[in-house]
């Protein structure tokens, strides 16, 4: 499939930071093309709406958004390593509609509430706090998460995740596991119901 015009700049980007395109456990990676596509999906929703994102990295993710969300729509994207920002700048230089800012996601965040999508690129930590962030009908979307069945029976996260205790167990939020093409791979998908 092609990849859009602002994915592919995104990926240039990752080349130039050596940002590594999929998950080899030593650091940041990008949204995978199955995370980048559901993204996609529910960006183009967002009519008239706000999208946030915490973890810009060098803009993969943001990418697929951007790409697919309706022209009246707005997202604004958080990271705090300098160079992955500059990179992020970039790639978004041409689109207005895309801010990308450097610090911390949460303080930023917070102040441009509520949000139609909120995808929570990394911990649960404050995961709480981004349900506040939601309207009503908003969703928050988490990503590098292992499927159940693909775990080691012995794997602590059989029984403590606090990513899938967060969205099963915050009753703001009806939630799903949306298991990526490639099987290897998941999302946590929250709507905010309350």
């Amino acid at each position: 499939m092609d990849l859009p015009e602002l994915v592919l700049r995104a990926h240039a980007a990752a080349a130039d930071v050596a940002m590594p395109l999929t998950r080899d456990g030593t650091g940041p990676s990008c949204s995978l093309p199955g995370v980048g596509r559901f993204l996609a999906v529910l960006a183009a929703g967002c009519v008239g709406g706000t999208i946030g994102e915490l973890g810009t990295g060098v803009g993969v993710g943001a990418a697929w958004m951007a790409s697919a969300m309706p022209a009246d729509c707005t997202l604004v994207t958080v990271e705090l390593d300098q160079t992955r920002a500059t990179a992020a700048h970039r790639v978004f230089a041409d689109d207005p509609r895309v801010e990308v800012v450097r610090g911390d996601a949460l303080t930023v965040l917070s102040t441009r509430a509520p949000y139609d999508l909120l995808f929570a690129d990394g911990g649960t930590a404050e995961a709480p706090t981004l349900v506040d962030l939601l309207r009503i009908g908003g969703r928050i979307v988490s990503d590098d998460v292992t499927p159940l069945d693909l775990l080691p029976a012995d794997s602590p996260f059989r029984t403590n995740d606090a990513k899938r205790e967060f969205y099963f167990g915050e009753p703001r939020l009806i939630s799903t596991e949306v298991v990526l093409p490639d099987r290897q791979n998941s999302l946590l998908v929250g709507t905010r119901v309350r």
